[in-house]
């Protein structure tokens, strides 16, 4: 197995012992799809980098420790995280102590829970593989919210964003650069073609809202009620650290830059209606 497998499977095997109940070796095995002897190997190696491990009197396993507070690392620590899943896995002396610093505090915050919940951990183990090898792939039942449509999309992934929300891509049919959110993903399939565009890759960071830059920026300055900032929010966890609460005008405060003003008319359309 590659070092960027290797490195998401103990990602995925820290956030289910994180999650109650306790996990039996075996349970533990059956949902990584390996053996119950390299389930023991991760146990050691968790051990070893300072977590909180311990075993209920029915011998199954969990983490003890503040739930939900995910997987950190320093800025270099994840940059180079993000090489060993997008690339071969090069040699570098951050390497060995990527793991033994996992829970220590740092100013990136990589969620391990996050590549587990809604297939996410095989989507990007998937996707990941096909980085690695440059090969197409098809995102089976991809939910557009631009499009309002739902179909399967034959994509070049190059490129995940922090935190692993989405992914870059470049599309053929449409020759676009596009970011796919991993949440509408329902599957990924290999369709055992290499890369044919990758001089055309671009990197797409999206804003909050998930949309790439396409030319030009666009001011935000909405007024919310606390039902509707929640309603944000929900849909649009990201925007989070672009609002605050006003107490002398009791309103939640939304002031960003965004890359399109589709989206925010959308939701503002729908909290009218």
């Amino acid at each position: 197995m590659s070092n960027q497998r290797k490195i998401l499977r103990v990602l995925q095997f820290i956030s289910y012992l994180e999650q109650k109940p306790p996990k039996a070796v075996q349970h533990l095995a059956e949902m990584l799809e390996t053996t119950e002897r390299t389930v023991y190997r991760y146990l050691d190696l968790i051990r070893e980098c300072g977590f909180d491990l311990q075993k209920d009197k029915f011998n199954r396993f969990f983490i003890e420790g503040e739930q939900g507070t995910g997987v950190r690392f320093t800025s270099e620590e994840a940059a180079f995280l993000k090489q060993l899943i997008l690339t071969t896995g090069k040699q570098n002396k951050l390497k060995d102590s990527l793991i033994s610093k996992i829970y220590l505090a740092s100013d990136i915050q990589i969620s391990a829970a996050h590549l587990v919940n809604a297939k996410n951990g095989l989507i990007v183990e998937r996707l990941a593989q096909a980085m690695a090898n440059k090969e197409q792939v098809i995102l089976k039942r991809y939910h557009s919210i631009n499009t309002e449509s739902i179909s399967d999309r034959v994509v070049e992934p190059f490129g995940f964003t922090d935190n692993y929300h989405t992914v870059m891509a470049f599309e053929p049919s449409s020759q676009k650069n596009k970011t796919y959110h991993l949440d509408r993903i329902t599957s990924v399939e290999f369709n055992n073609l290499p890369f044919a565009h990758e001089e055309k890759h671009e990197q797409q960071i999206p804003d909050a809202f998930g949309f790439s830059f396409s030319g030009e920026k666009h001011q935000v300055a909405i007024d919310l009620t606390l039902k509707n900032y929640l309603l944000l929010k929900n849909e649009y966890p990201m925007v989070i650290p672009f609002v605050k609460f006003n107490a002398a005008k009791d309103v939640y405060e939304l002031r960003m830059e965004v890359n399109s003003m589709e989206p925010v008319r959308r939701f503002e359309k729908g909290i009218i209606n």
